[in-house]
């Protein structure tokens, strides 16, 4: 079936997802949320396929939901589609690495999108916030959970309540982002940290991003015995036992994702 709000390909290792409808600002539809979960779906499942980058335009990552789609909804009707919070759980189960390349508008959810991502890398130009207070809700696919992690409880509290939004630079210095890179090179920087990741053993990489992403959810005793036991499954891997073998023959490991 052909797609009609992404745009999906591949450089080598990295799959590329490219939002897709710029007379809106790349506004998050129920149909573009379906084809994005649809996406990284297949791409979790391709084998060749080691990282994955979403983006959107120069002008904008997303500029939120699509509110014409809202505004006449009830709750009942969003409880019954609930495309919202369907696609982006569909986005949180993707045991691949996922790097959202932001420029412009990160917005709403939009900038929920970018969270539910696994690493930020921003150009210049991106502007970060959830305004969804400004038209009478709030956050609902993350925003009041994932932004208070990232840059504090005071600071998310602010930007929620006022709908405000942060720059590239403030976002990198208070952890939103991991970096910032100029307008015309963000995507590419994100194409080549992409290939760094997908340079690496596939089986570590999975549970070093398992284990990561635990931080949300379990406090630091079981957090440490939950990354004790990963790192031990490890030593059952062909990958641990090529890359050490390398190492000491000081030559490149060949990883087999095993």
């Amino acid at each position: 079936m052909a797609l009609e709000n992404i745009v999906v390909s591949t450089d080598g290792a990295v799959g590329l997802i490219q939002l897709n409808r710029p007379k809106v600002l790349n506004a998050l539809s129920g149909a573009l949320m379906i084809e994005l979960g649809d996406a990284v779906e297949a791409m979790d499942k391709d084998a060749s396929i080691r990282c994955i980058v979403i983006h959107g335009s120069e002008r904008a990552f997303s500029a939120g939901a699509d509110i014409d789609q809202m505004k006449t909804a009830t709750p009942v009707s969003m409880i019954e589609n609930n495309w919202i919070n369907r696609n982006f759980d569909r986005l949180r189960h993707v045991t691949k690495p996922i790097i959202a390349a932001v420029s412009g508008y990160c917005l709403g959810g939009g900038c929920e999108l970018a969270m539910s991502c696994d690493i930020i890398l921003a150009s210049e130009t991106a502007q970060f916030g959830q305004p969804e207070i400004s038209i009478g809700i709030i956050p609902g696919a993350g925003g009041t959970q994932r932004l208070p992690r990232a840059i504090g409880k005071s600071r998310a509290m602010e930007l929620v309540l006022t709908g405000k939004f942060i720059g590239a630079r403030e976002a990198e210095a208070r952890g939103l982002v991991s970096r910032v890179a100029p307008v015309e090179l963000y995507l590419e920087e994100a194409k080549t940290l992409a290939r760094e990741i997908a340079s690496k053993p596939p089986v570590a990489v999975r549970f070093a991003k398992e284990a990561i992403n635990k931080v949300y959810e379990l406090p630091l005793t079981e957090g440490l015995d939950y990354e004790s036991r990963l790192f031990h499954v490890l030593f059952s891997t062909e990958d641990q036992k090529e890359g050490m073998a390398a190492f000491v023959e000081k030559r490149k490991p060949e990883w087999k994702g095993k």
